[in-house]
């Protein structure tokens, strides 16, 4: 078992764990605050993260960069962030005799890009745009339709309820709710994070993302990462796997990578 977490840096997450047997797994978009993990997890509780995700600016979702920082994406690509906190993982590994892998995520769209996360010395990836349009995806058709019709300019930031920026398909909701910050009346029944006050947000995150997830873009909006308007079929996991596998293995093969020993 295994708690990824993110929002934030999970600082006291070891705090919630205690006796059980779980994997730490925070996620990071920099060496720095991959070096900030390592520390305060050693001095607080002698511990180390069990395995980093590393999430680049291309991703969906929330983003842990600022909206200064999403203007300029090509300043902090993912391969920088992936070689800067695999260093890090690397040098805390050594020394607490660990292995620490780092995960890359973030606008990893094809085997190729698999290939090259792999090549920069990630030990995996994680996606979830190219899953979303799988037959086993459990949302709503009308949510994977969504990625299939969208356009590149239909994708833009938004300010979250959390204080956060999020990358979500411009629809109606956004455009007459979030936009104009129109409030919308709520009671908050998930107390979900601190940084919400209900009173001072123009709408609820958990149930729009319930809304979304069940079909009603009427009220919600789909997160993506920014190659969703790449997605042009729904196909099985399978295909999609089969296809990764065969992209990533032929990039590490034309560039002779042999994994380190």
């Amino acid at each position: 078992d295994m708690i990824v977490s993110g929002a934030g840096l999970p600082l006291m997450l070891p705090e919630y764990t205690k006796g059980y047997n779980v994997k730490h797994v925070p996620i990071v978009s920099s060496g720095r605050a991959a070096r900030i993990m390592c520390e305060k997890w050693l001095r607080r509780y002698s511990i180390l993260p069990d395995a980093f995700v590393v999430e680049g600016n291309l991703a969906g979702g929330h983003l842990g960069f600022t909206f200064e920082q999403l203007q300029k994406l090509e300043e902090e690509p993912l391969e920088k962030i992936v070689v800067e906190v695999v260093s890090v993982a690397e040098e805390y590994g050594k020394k607490h005799n660990k292995h620490i892998p780092v995960i890359g995520a973030g606008g990893v769209f094809t085997g190729e890009d698999v290939g090259k996360m792999i090549e920069l010395g990630a030990g995996g990836v994680q996606m979830a745009t190219r899953f979303v349009c799988t037959e086993e995806c459990d949302v709503s058709p009308k949510f994977k339709q969504a990625y299939l019709d969208c356009r590149e300019e239909d994708i833009t930031i938004i300010r979250s309820p959390l204080q956060l920026p999020g990358r979500v398909i411009r629809n109606d909701f956004v455009k007459n709710v979030i936009e104009p910050n129109e409030k919308v009346r709520f009671s908050c029944t998930y107390h979900c994070i601190r940084t919400c006050i209900p009173m001072e947000v123009p709408y609820c995150i958990a149930k729009v993302l319930i809304n979304a997830a069940a079909g009603n873009l009427d009220e919600g909006f789909v997160f993506v990462g920014q190659n969703a308007y790449k997605c042009d079929k729904i196909v099985t996991v399978k295909e999609l796997m089969e296809e990764l596998v065969r992209g990533a293995d032929a990039y590490l093969e034309s560039k002779k990578w042999q994994p380190a020993r």
